[in-house]
């Protein structure tokens, strides 16, 4: 009878391991703590569809000259007559945007010219885009690139997105709540995602005079979030 009391040991110890062990598994369990109120969490997005308003071009003069102060000299005397036509097309916010000054070779290695660069950006509203442009080329200007275009009040814009985004998971959480036979009440909490680049969407647009064509389309503001509502 006294061989048996070790055992009756052992499998206390054991039974007293399992439950620990099965405490560790389930905190919650381990101290009694209630479940969290049951919520059900849904993806919303959000889209406000705008139309461009703002165009931004960047135009520059490439000039080439037996020396570099030549090269140089010749770019600046070009490059102020393009910023000037730029300011009297309506040009705004003009920025340059890169000088350059390098030597040209030959095969040979022997420098035969020097390549002078000077490039400057200009805003303007649509309707004078394709004019801005051609007033720089006029000017001198020999290369061009944009236009770039944007909406303006784009904040405005993405708030009203955020909003339709919240509606969305809103409506998709109702959508749950039909088929899983719960109802949907107040926002237990909301993450806003990352915004999205603006989503270009081009359609036709109608050319005035001779002015070099701008066709703004559409762009899309987008906004997404997640949302977690408590349920009913």
């Amino acid at each position: 009878m006294r061989r048996s009391l070790p055992l009756l040991f052992l499998a206390v110890a054991a039974l007293v391991a399992v439950s620990a062990f099965a405490g560790v598994g389930r905190p919650e369990a381990a101290r009694g703590e209630t479940s969290p109120p049951d919520t059900v969490t849904t993806n919303g997005h959000g889209t406000i569809t705008a139309v461009p308003d703002e165009a931004t071009i960047t135009a520059g003069v490439h000039t080439q000259a037996a020396s570099a102060a030549e090269a140089l000299a010749g770019n600046g005397r070009l490059m102020s007559r393009v910023v000037a036509a730029l300011k009297a097309a309506n040009g705004n916010d003009l920025q340059t945007q890169q000088v350059s000054l390098s030597p040209q070779t030959n095969e040979q290695g022997q420098v035969t010219s020097y390549a002078a660069d000077n490039t400057v950006s200009a805003k303007a509203k649509i309707a004078d885009a394709g004019g801005l442009i051609d007033a720089a080329v006029d000017a001198g200007a020999n290369t061009v690139s944009g236009p770039a275009l944007d909406v303006s009040g784009r904040d405005a814009l993405y708030r009203r997105a955020l909003g339709k985004a919240v509606e969305d998971a809103r409506a998709k959480a109702e959508a749950l709540a039909d088929a899983g036979g719960f109802g949907v009440g107040q926002v237990s909490s909301v993450t806003e995602q990352s915004a999205n680049a603006p989503v270009p969407v081009f359609q036709a647009a109608v050319a005035k005079g001779d002015a070099t064509p701008i066709e703004p389309g559409t762009q899309d503001v987008t906004a997404d979030v997640v949302v977690t509502f408590k349920i009913r």
